[in-house]
């Protein structure tokens, strides 16, 4: 009897080779052929999956967007329930620092992703959904914090959160370019969350 086939597995498998590449080397010279060699599988089967080599970038971004969100939703369950609103805002940035071999793996990658974007903009004509829901989940937590008295009430949630996610961005790629160590990162993360709350 032939062996069933998990379309949705192997999609993943490969589009999990093109990340792996993408966090070793970059993702502007990675080829079909490189990753059908990395996924083990040949061209004309990577290629029944994903037609383009854009297709294939874009799906596994989606993957590794959905690996943020489960590592966020990770954090934010250790909390214990309900977690307080600064407690979430600082967990949920955290989880974006690279500060263990996971998240390092995670912003090396997105790293590599932004990178292909800068030669290839078209593949963010649409914008990506990652960044702007976990600026309006942070935003959201800003709001309830104001609410509850615990955060100035003269701050603008939305813009603040803006803020707190490009510089957390920014402390990523300072730790991964040798500026500063993951706990400095930590440090000045920590020095900015205090001038929101009260």
């Amino acid at each position: 009897m032939p062996k069933r086939v998990d379309h949705d597995e192997r999609r993943r498998h490969i589009a999990a080779a093109l990340l792996t590449i993408a966090e070793q080397r970059g993702l502007q010279h990675a080829s079909m052929r490189e990753v059908a060699a990395a996924a083990g599988v040949s061209v004309r089967l990577l290629q029944y999956y994903f037609t383009t080599k854009d297709e294939l970038v874009l799906a596994a971004l989606g993957f590794l967007t959905a690996e943020l969100d489960a590592r966020f939703r990770r954090r934010i369950r250790e909390l214990g329930s309900p977690p307080e609103p600064r407690d979430v805002v600082y967990a949920t940035l955290l989880a974006v620092l690279p500060t263990d071999p996971e998240s390092v793996r995670l912003t090396r990658t997105y790293a590599a992703f932004y990178s292909l974007v800068l030669v290839e903009p078209h593949l963010v004509k649409d914008g990506t959904p990652q960044p702007d829901g976990l600026e309006r989940f942070l935003a959201g937590q800003l709001r309830a914090a104001q609410e509850a008295g615990v955060a100035r009430a003269g701050l603008d949630p939305d813009l603040t959160a803006a803020g707190l996610l490009a510089m957390t961005n920014g402390l990523g790629s300072s730790v991964l370019g040798g500026q500063r160590d993951a706990q400095e990162a930590v440090r000045v993360l920590r020095y900015h969350l205090d001038g929101l709350f009260v």
